[in-house]
């Protein structure tokens, strides 16, 4: 299998451009499926590399891969209304989980990766604690990508992350939902 081309150098918007794409469409695919759903990942991926291929890529601002989950974050945002609707509605199927069998089937479908009280407590975060939490758990993104994803000093990132974890970590009964990890 050939070694992909190092992508932190500025794409050549006919050439390089799709070597991007065929990098990195998956993973921003995932994140933006994991943040919202499939069905608008599908649309707003392809949203993402419209953007950036219109944008260009500016390599004072880091790699390509930071840029490109910038560009995903800030489309989710687009979308932030529906996105906490989500959750709250997460949370709900949950909650009447536990109470009426009938739809027990249906919560277990809606909350897939994530319990209620999760979803409850990522709705309950501030936009940007939650898009530092999201970058850094879905995403997979170090504490300096997440920094330049977000256009953000690395600092904010520990900062916001921290403030973050202790808030879910009450929220769901000292469980600390994400890897101590830090990058």
């Amino acid at each position: 299998m050939a070694v992909p081309p190092d992508l932190t150098v500025p794409p050549d918007p006919r050439a390089g451009f799709e070597q991007i794409f065929n990098a990195h469409f998956t993973e921003i695919h995932r994140y933006i499926a994991r943040r919202l759903s499939d069905d608008t990942a599908d649309d707003l991926a392809a949203e993402v590399f419209l953007a950036a291929y219109r944008g260009g890529y500016d390599a004072s601002r880091g790699g390509v891969r930071p840029w490109l989950y910038g560009i995903a974050t800030h489309l989710v945002a687009r979308h932030r209304r529906t996105e906490i609707r989500r959750w709250k509605a997460l949370s709900r199927a949950a909650e009447r989980a536990e109470h009426d069998p009938e739809d027990a089937a249906l919560s277990r479908v809606a909350a897939g990766e994530l319990t209620g009280r999760l979803a409850e407590a990522l709705a309950g975060l501030n936009r940007g604690d939650r898009d530092v939490v999201l970058l850094s758990a879905l995403g997979e993104l170090s504490h300096a990508e997440v920094a330049a994803a977000l256009q953000i000093p690395v600092g904010t990132v520990a900062s916001r992350l921290n403030r973050a974890r202790k808030k879910l970590r009450k929220a769901l009964g000292e469980v600390n939902p994400l890897k101590e990890s830090h990058g």
